[in-house]
């Protein structure tokens, strides 16, 4: 037991949990603090704001008595899995690009263009299942074109934009030495103007529903949206799809090609020390800018499964901001320390976090951003861990080298009988 406590993947999760314990603290004394400060508040609604923040996930809402009440709560549980979904893609987007030495930043505008790529795809092509107010507006009335078709054309489509916009930072980086931060940041902005552009010139702004002007229409206008497989029965009343279990299914493959196959192998050596795999004979500069189309793939992947639920809309001014799912995706592989299958986990976490903020907003007088602060607590913290990590095992093989006092002693012994 001991020998595995003080292994190296035992520590990792030791170090997370730690970071996660510390941060959900943390947001208790913040909570705590703003209840002390603010006379509208109470003892109890502190105590029920570090409850919620803790185990919002499971709140039920308030009885007849006016007491927070707790309990399964499937439309919770559904909608943190539909929200995981994008932040497990872009967290492995950063996983993996980690993995192989490179920092991908530009998650954000590999999302946005895999977004837009998959939404001009899944409502320019006509469906035989569009509804008809919006098949009359494109003039495709009589469409023969299946739904389920039109769906694989928009993911791929995501998943190809996801990855041309990341192997530009790749090149750059592999042809040129330019940082890829920078080439990231300049990229990510790069996508926002341009998808911003492209949709402000498309015909595709909702103007069938009055209240929707500024977004675009929802997938399922065209009758193109993932399907549920049985999980809404699961998860009544909740945005939960099929798109959770592509989210897992990647993980896997992306813990298999990195693990268990040559190419994983290649990358990570790049990672490690790209001059000595070149002298060793592999491609690093095919490899730096395979691994960060890679990494734009996974983060297109993450919009095409969040915009082809059918039930979520794309605010289309996007210059405004960039979204904050692809930046998520850093805390996501820092919380996981870049391992697929951690990805996993940590994305339902930090998704779960976002549930219990709003319920921190429904049901008591503090705000949702206390979640915020936890989140960012946690990140640091897990920076933080991974270097402590470091020291411990660069310790612990200075202790297994160094020869003990008995050992020290019989050598000396031994050099005196000489």
């Amino acid at each position: 037991m001991s020998k595995f406590l003080k292994s190296d993947g035992a520590r990792t999760v030791m170090a997370s949990l730690l970071s996660i314990l510390i941060g959900l603290a943390a947001g208790g004394v913040i909570i705590l603090l703003v209840g002390l400060s603010n006379p509208d508040l109470s003892i109890k609604s502190i105590w029920e704001g570090i409850r919620l923040a803790c185990f919002g996930l499971f709140s039920t809402g308030r009885n007849a008595a006016g007491n927070l009440s707790f309990g399964f709560n499937p439309t919770s549980i559904g909608n943190l899995l539909f929200r995981a979904t994008p932040l497990i893609m872009t967290g492995l987007s950063v996983a993996l690009a980690y993995k192989t030495g490179l920092f991908n930043i530009g998650a954000p505008g590999q999302y946005l263009m895999g977004t837009m790529t998959t939404l001009f795809i899944a409502l320019s092509i006509p469906s035989s299942s569009a509804n008809p107010a919006f098949a009359e507006l494109m003039g495709t009335t009589g469409a023969a074109t299946p739904a389920w078709l039109v769906w694989v054309l928009a993911f791929l489509g995501g998943m190809i934009a996801g990855a041309v916009w990341g192997a530009i930072p790749g090149m750059l980086k592999a042809l040129l030495n330019i940082n890829e931060v920078l080439a990231c940041i300049m990229t990510n902005w790069i996508a926002a103007n341009l998808v911003t552009w492209a949709f402000d010139s498309s015909m595709l702004k909702n103007s069938i529903e009055n209240s929707k002007l500024g977004y675009i229409y929802k997938t399922s206008f065209n009758g193109v949206e993932t399907a549920k497989l049985g999980l809404d029965k699961v998860f009544p009343g909740s945005q939960v799809n099929a798109g959770i279990l592509v989210a897992i299914a990647f993980a896997v493959l992306v813990y298999i090609l990195m693990n268990k196959t040559t190419l994983g192998y290649e990358l990570k050596a790049c990672g490690a020390n790209r001059f000595a795999a070149r002298y060793a004979g592999i491609r690093d500069k095919r490899n730096i800018v395979l691994s960060m189309a890679l990494a734009g793939g996974l983060a297109g992947v993450g919009g095409s499964l969040y915009y082809l639920a059918g039930n979520t809309e794309f605010f289309w001014s996007t210059y405004q901001s960039l979204p904050a799912v692809g930046f998520n995706g850093i805390p996501v592989a820092l919380l996981a320390a870049s391992n697929p299958i951690a990805v996993i986990f940590s994305g339902a976490f930090l998704s779960m976090l976002d549930i219990c903020g709003q319920q921190l907003t429904a049901l008591t007088g503090y705000n949702e951003y206390i979640t915020d602060v936890i989140i960012a607590v946690i990140v640091y913290l897990s920076a933080f861990a991974l270097l402590m990590k470091t020291l411990l095992g660069g310790r612990a093989k200075k202790a297994a080298a160094a020869p003990s006092e008995p050992a020290k002693a019989e050598a000396g012994k031994e050099k005196v009988a000489q």
